[in-house]
């Protein structure tokens, strides 16, 4: 794989600039150290993988790792027809009760530190129970990476900031090669090969000027579909993080059946537009909200989110999967911008530690 080096993170002379941003900005030069670094045991776990031929795969995860997890599944159920269950933690943890059916399964446990006791605890449950865990993880040197029958290191390196950046940037870069390789998807495995050039595009796009439009919202909804519905998630639940902001994710398609009337004059919306299918009837859903005077923000293609007052700077010009990826790399900046806008630290939100140690 012949990978396009970005170029190094622009230097800041702004001591007030947060460690969020800083950790955010690596994530570029990152991923495309890990994709040169993990080639060969990726390689040969796709190999592994395609001899098993699983009924079916599972993942374990919490917080910014199950949003990663969500992406994993829309991969591996589009890409390579595995489908794919979300394993609950508490399934293995506290009720031991973890399917027999798990036998020969690949169970994708994605963790940035590898140290959260019901993750473990679930995992080592599924690993009595015959499954192959495949442990996606930042820290190689912890219980998870130790227990794990093939291990897929992220490489992001040190994250101080408690809100994670570059590790979930990197775990979705990781998840993607995983599931190319398993796949043998030539196209998504050449679409990698620019993975540096585009990530770097989406962290120079300035999504500040939505700031303005948030600064003093107390609720709004977040809209993806296809593969941008877990970058949706995990947007939504930065935004709670960063700036104590009620976001909600949402399908662009199933946010008809219900959430619609949670929304009215001057609340905001936010939409990420997917690239591919999952574009299909965005554009009617966005002009629905325009017209009962919603403030629509919006990333994606033209013609798909021209009802919104604010579309932001996007490449569409990417594969699909690196244009998801791509969104939630631009999002960063913003959502470290409004934290700092609405009179927070997003490098210090209260009552969150960097591990939670659910039990």
């Amino acid at each position: 794989m012949t990978l396009t080096t970005p170029k190094p993170p622009l230097a800041h002379a702004d001591k007030a600039q947060t460690q969020m941003a800083r950790e955010a900005r690596e994530a570029p030069a990152r991923c495309v150290e890990q994709l040169r670094r993990n080639a060969d045991l990726v390689r040969e776990a796709g190999r592994r993988l395609r001899a098993l031929a699983p009924p079916f795969a599972a993942t374990l995860a919490r917080g910014s790792s199950d949003q990663a997890a969500a992406f994993a599944k829309f991969l591996l159920e589009t890409r390579a027809g595995v489908p794919t269950l979300s394993q609950a933690p508490s399934v293995g943890s506290l009720y031991h009760a973890t399917s027999a059916n798990f036998r020969e399964v690949p169970l994708i446990a994605i963790s940035q530190s590898g140290r959260s006791p019901d993750l473990l605890a679930a995992a080592e449950d599924a690993r009595g129970r015959g499954a192959i865990v495949i442990a996606v993880v930042n820290e190689v040197e912890s219980p998870l990476a130790e227990l794990a029958e093939i291990v897929i290191p992220v490489h992001a390196g040190t994250e101080t900031s408690v809100a994670a950046t570059k590790s979930f940037v990197c775990t979705l870069v990781a998840l993607t090669h995983l599931v190319a390789e398993w796949s043998q998807d030539a196209e998504l495995l050449a679409a990698l090969e620019t993975t540096g050039e585009v990530l770097e595009a989406a962290a120079s796009a300035d999504w500040t000027e939505a700031v303005d439009l948030l600064r003093d919202a107390s609720e709004m909804l977040v809209l993806g579909r296809g593969p941008t519905l877990p970058i949706a998630g995990e947007a939504a639940l930065k935004l709670k993080e960063t700036s104590s902001l009620h976001a909600e994710a949402f399908s662009s398609a199933e946010v008809a059946h219900g959430p619609m009337t949670l929304v009215g004059k001057g609340d905001p919306v936010l939409a990420l537009a997917p690239l591919d299918v999952a574009r299909t009837g965005l554009r009617d859903r966005l002009e629905d909200f325009a017209a009962r005077g919603a403030r629509v923000i919006a990333s994606g293609r033209a013609e798909d989110v021209v009802p919104a007052g604010l579309v932001l700077p996007s490449r569409t010009d990417v594969h699909p999967v690196l244009g998801a990826i791509a969104q939630i790399q631009s999002f960063y900046g913003l959502a470290n911008a409004l934290s700092l806008a609405r009179g927070r630290n997003p490098d210090a939100p209260p009552h969150l530690n960097k591990v939670t140690r659910t039990l």
